[in-house]
């Protein structure tokens, strides 16, 4: 394809001219087009300039003649893969019925399309639900069931893992529901709570005291945000790091007691003594032929760290109530 641009008027006998002639001026090349530019003269007189594109493969500059026209290379190609990608993703995030600030999709979310991620998070919360009736199912029958421990604390521990990871994907793919947000921290307290009710009623009041501490303060600050929530100022009890910190601790401590072989009573730790009653418990329904050994010698560890739980409760619920109190008193 040639392009020809005249920069004077040229009569058409000037071409004819016995001494008309192309001066070349110069050549550019680029990766895949050679650009020239020739004078056209008519006898002795300048008449015009012609620019000829031609799609040849790269030569040799010319450097016999005058400095070369050099065209810098085209970005429109670049420019529009750029656009295309980034509608692509806005398009996928749009199909993906992700928030706007979700990460861009992963291995998973590439191999499975069609899968609902968006509603992943509320069916973890659905499955932590549905864990609280077969655990306490399982912590009482069948009777002589010999693998009931570490049955109970891995339904318990992907339980608390679930409470992590929901939260996690829900933050991560900026996707929230009005269900979902209610019912993930009731389903948390339900699944703690059922727990420790089933321990105090195995080991006695060294697990009641600072499982009544534990469920009294989960009442009391749940009351407290939601009447905050009705004055408009919910974010003044939001759950702070002491409140992170005594869930983990709490999951921990249950995680690793009920993961105690039935018949592994309060005697097998020492320090109990100390305390009186408190340290007389029973092990639950005692199996005949299970031995003490094993996970056993988790117990004593569990218990403080049950009674760290308690105590971080304590505190974590003052904070609350502190940063409440302003409004409690009518001075807001």
């Amino acid at each position: 394809m040639a392009v020809l641009l005249l920069c004077s008027s040229v009569k058409s006998s000037s071409f004819s001219h016995p001494s008309s002639r192309f001066g070349r001026v110069g050549v550019s090349t680029t990766t895949k087009q050679k650009t020239s530019t020739f004078l056209l003269r008519g006898g002795d007189v300048e008449a015009g300039v012609a620019t000829v594109v031609s799609p040849s493969p790269p030569a040799a500059i010319d450097t016999t003649n005058t400095a070369a026209i050099v065209t810098p290379p085209s970005t429109t190609t670049s420019t529009s893969i750029a656009a295309t990608v980034s509608n692509g993703g806005e398009a996928e995030k749009a199909n993906s019925k992700m928030g706007p600030n979700s990460t861009p999709p992963g291995p998973l979310r590439r191999l499975f399309p069609s899968f609902p991620w968006h509603v992943l998070p509320n069916y973890l919360t659905y499955a932590r639900c549905l864990s609280i009736p077969i655990f306490l199912l399982l912590s009482y029958y069948p009777t002589e069931f010999p693998n009931r421990a570490p049955v109970l604390s891995i339904i318990f521990a992907l339980a608390s893992i679930t409470d992590w990871f929901d939260g996690f994907l829900a933050r991560r793919w900026d996707i929230t529901s009005p269900f979902g947000a209610f019912l993930d921290p009731v389903a948390d307290k339900l699944m703690v709570s059922t727990a420790l009710i089933a321990l105090a009623g195995r080991y006695g009041g060294i697990v009641a005291i600072p499982a009544a501490i534990i469920m009294a303060r989960e009442v009391g600050v749940s009351a407290l945000r939601e009447w905050m929530a009705q004055q408009g100022k919910r974010d003044s009890v939001k759950v702070g790091m002491q409140g992170k910190v005594k869930a983990a601790l709490t999951m921990v401590s249950l995680t690793l007691m009920l993961l105690v072989p039935e018949g592994v009573g309060l005697e097998s730790v020492a320090w109990t003594k100390c305390l009186g009653t408190l340290g007389i418990g029973g092990a639950g329904h005692v199996i005949e032929g299970v031995a003490n050994s094993g996970w056993g010698w988790m117990l004593g560890p569990s218990l403080l760290m049950l009674f760290a739980s308690a105590i971080i409760t304590v505190t974590s619920g003052s904070v609350y109530f502190r940063a409440a109190l302003p409004v409690l008193l009518g001075k807001e």
